[in-house]
């Protein structure tokens, strides 16, 4: 498989986290990581523009092939998973506007398939996205994140693809169906 460029985010509308990895033959290598606050941006439509802004600045310098952001999932609040939501809407609509693939996931599968367990917290994934991109510092949380869920996508994606190439003739949305269903019953 050629190499892979994968842009992952970490929504939020206080602060985003931005990710950007290569993938090639099994391996990871960093592109890019960042932590973006957006406190500074004003009022809350004045950061879903400033997120859709810097997604687009990402996607327009480091040209990625693909687009993986995490899936909203219910705080205890409603009104702040409408704004995550508004978040999330920002960055896909940049990503869509450049012709990139979207791909999507929870939040607990990501953390399955970087850290292993679906219930890891922020220090576990910030250590295994270290360790998996081999950086010499910690990265920031949020960036930690993002580039979680590009490596959770990379992985799904390439394993996807070698059970893809092993049965021809089946339809993709099938297989894909298929192999997400065992993946979730093995991630609880």
């Amino acid at each position: 498989m050629a190499r892979l460029r994968v842009l992952g985010v970490d929504p939020g509308s206080v602060t985003m986290g931005l990710g950007v990895i290569d993938f090639e033959r099994g391996a990871a290598q960093f592109v890019h990581l960042e932590s973006l606050s957006l406190k500074s941006a004003g009022s809350f439509t004045a950061r879903l523009g400033a997120i859709f802004g810097a997604v687009d600045e990402v996607i327009a310098q480091y040209e990625p092939d693909e687009f993986a952001i995490e899936q909203i999932f219910m705080y205890r609040s409603p009104e702040s998973s409408l704004k995550l939501a508004q978040a999330r809407g920002a960055a896909i609509a940049a990503a869509v506007r450049r012709g990139l693939p979207v791909h999507e996931y929870m939040p607990a599968v990501v953390k399955q398939a970087v850290v292993g367990t679906g219930r890891a917290d922020k220090l576990q994934v910030q250590h295994m996205v270290k360790r998996l991109l081999s950086l010499q510092v910690n990265p920031p949380a949020d960036g930690a994140d993002a580039a979680a869920v590009a490596l959770c996508h990379c992985y799904r994606r390439t394993s996807l693809a070698g059970v893809l190439s092993e049965a021809p003739g089946t339809e993709k949305t099938a297989m894909q169906l298929l192999a997400q269903s065992r993946y979730r019953r093995r991630s609880r």
